[in-house]
């Protein structure tokens, strides 16, 4: 087992990449480890003239990884440039397009990833505002766009100021990376979603009966048509609530 950590921070010994050397140290009790830090590296978008070695040494690299671990900052509100000047250089290695241009997983297909962010705004505020969402959805759409299975998030906030990783923190990041490397080569957890499924629709079901009944203690529900309309009516919004949920504010924020 091998785990590859890139670092897209500006700073080498910042929150950002001590985050990732927690990982990676939990990773190491039972794989092999290492960290690529792409500001050693010069990056650049492929040129058909230009022999383009840096970005082929990462790629072979990350051809070699069984799971990817991504550290980057969240700068004002988006991923940090550094990562992103490295998605944008590596999109068209990162999955083999078809003849309309749609991404299809190839090389990296099945290989599992995990993503490290931090922001400067409290747990509450990054809750109420997702201020990390839009770095994890950048790393998550280029990471899937390659055929790559989800293992975690991690996030750190109000960092501003923050010059050491609390041990709370550097133990569940420890946690994280030994969890890591015991992941199967493909995500076997359709069953799993099966029974969440069934059990988040069951609930929903009970609830909307509950405020069904309620409603029909206030306003007299007198025919199958008037149960109906009511039932669907707040079913449609329970379900459009939790969709947004995990959606929207599905990312881990603490």
């Amino acid at each position: 087992m091998y785990v590859l950590g890139l670092l897209g921070s500006q700073r080498p010994d910042g929150v950002t990449a001590q985050t990732l050397k927690a990982v990676l140290k939990g990773a190491a009790k039972t794989a092999k480890v290492e960290l690529i830090n792409l500001n050693d590296y010069v990056i650049l978008p492929d040129q058909p003239s230009q022999h383009n070695s840096d970005l082929d040494l990462i790629e072979n690299k990350l051809l070699k990884a069984d799971v990817w671990v991504l550290a980057a900052p969240t700068y004002l509100g988006g991923l940090s440039g550094v990562m992103k000047n490295f998605f944008d250089c590596m999109r068209n290695r990162i999955a083999r397009f078809n003849a309309v241009g749609e991404a299809v997983p190839d090389r990296f297909k099945n290989k599992h990833y995990v993503t490290v962010t931090n922001c400067y705004v409290g747990s509450v505020e990054n809750m109420v505002t997702g201020m990390t969402d839009a770095a994890f959805k950048t790393m998550d759409k280029f990471l899937t766009m390659g055929g790559l299975i989800k293992i975690r998030e991690i996030v750190v906030t109000k960092t501003f100021g923050m010059s050491q990783l609390s041990a709370k923190k550097q133990s569940e990041c420890e946690r994280v990376g030994q969890k890591a490397v015991q992941r199967k080569e493909r995500d076997d957890n359709t069953m799993k979603r099966y029974v969440e499924l069934f059990l988040m629709i069951a609930v929903m079901a009970l609830i909307t009966m509950g405020i069904e009944a309620g409603i029909g203690q206030l306003i007299p529900l007198q025919n199958f048509w008037a149960y109906y309309g009511v039932f669907v009516i707040v079913f449609y919004v329970l379900l459009a609530s939790i969709l947004h949920f995990f959606t929207v504010v599905k990312h881990r924020r603490h």
